[in-house]
């Protein structure tokens, strides 16, 4: 390690990443470098971001939940579509000494290069979140028609398929042509079928736990001609997950993710632009024992290279 590198600094993904790798993209949450012609090691920080900013600190053990989370569904997921990952193994990356294979124990993940759809596909099961917010417009949600009168965080019917653009900052909304004509028919079709399906797995995978699905996002490559399953799956991050015994139509249930983090935000008279004000580390300390938490409560463990202080 870098004289004068933190243990914070390589967890933010601010050291420039394990020696001897090529940097292909950093994302608000992953970094991402070259592994060999075949394959990229992914790398999730602790970074956080907040109406589309990423925050100057970040959330404590955060990335390690997320692999975590992600490693949980991918292996719940094969037989729906099939998936990228290779290894969530440190000992896998070749090359690194013992203290990088302990800084960076949890958060890796050995992948396929696959080349992602210039789409992402989100499928929502209740009206919430923006979703809410184009329905009180428009009685539809990016095109689709809508029942009337239904409340915020009313159960839809039949979960729906409201897929997005990929932009820096903000995502926008696409109608299915749209994307159709982004990706292609068949690609549209497939990905739609596969987007749904596993919105369906999860809603049984984690029903029995108590938590409802309210909606998430999905990313999808094309590997060797086939639609794969990429990025991360089912997390905090992707997806807005809410206790069952708090769900109400016409209210706005807690959500395990970083809310907590948004609403102290919009209490400090910040106006979402960069650079973003510095964060209480009470709040900080918060969204970190609900990532943990609905980590344990999906998975039944800690993630990878977590300590609970005793």
């Amino acid at each position: 390690m870098a004289t004068g590198t933190s243990a914070t600094d390589i967890y933010l993904g601010r050291t420039g990443g394990p020696p001897g790798y090529a940097l292909v993209h950093s994302g608000k949450v992953r970094d991402i470098y070259t592994l060999d012609g075949e394959h990229l090691l992914f790398v999730a920080t602790d970074r956080v971001s907040a109406f589309d900013v990423v925050m100057r600190e970040g959330i404590p053990g955060k990335g390690r939940v997320l692999s975590a989370l992600s490693a949980f569904w991918f292996e719940k997921t094969r037989d729906v579509v099939p998936n990228h990952l290779v290894s969530t193994r440190v000992e896998d990356v070749p090359g690194l000494d013992s203290g990088w294979r302990a800084r960076l124990r949890g958060r890796v993940q050995i992948v396929r290069r696959a080349t992602p759809t210039p789409v992402e596909w989100v499928v929502r099961g209740y009206v919430a979140g923006s979703g809410w917010k184009d329905y009180q417009r428009t009685r539809s949600i990016c095109g689709v028609a809508l029942p009337v009168g239904l409340q915020h965080a009313s159960r839809l019917e039949t979960p729906i398929l409201t897929p997005t653009t990929k932009e820096a900052a903000h995502d926008l909304p696409l109608t299915h042509d749209e994307a159709r004509a982004k990706v292609g028919a068949a690609t549209f079709d497939e990905a739609q079928r596969v987007a749904l399906a596993l919105y369906r797995r999860g809603t049984e995978v984690l029903e029995p736990h108590g938590i409802l699905l309210a909606d998430t996002k999905f990313e999808f490559g094309i590997l060797d001609g086939r639609l794969v399953l990429i990025d991360e799956v089912l997390t905090p991050d992707s997806s807005r997950f809410w206790p069952r015994e708090t769900w109400k139509p016409g209210e706005n249930p807690p959500s395990y993710d970083k809310q907590i983090l948004r609403d102290w935000l919009e209490t400090t008279g910040w106006n979402k632009e960069p650079p973003p004000p510095a964060l209480d580390p009470a709040v900080l300390a918060r969204v970190a024992q609900r990532y943990l938490e609905i980590c344990q409560r999906i998975t039944g463990r800690l993630p990878e290279g977590v300590e609970v202080a005793r």
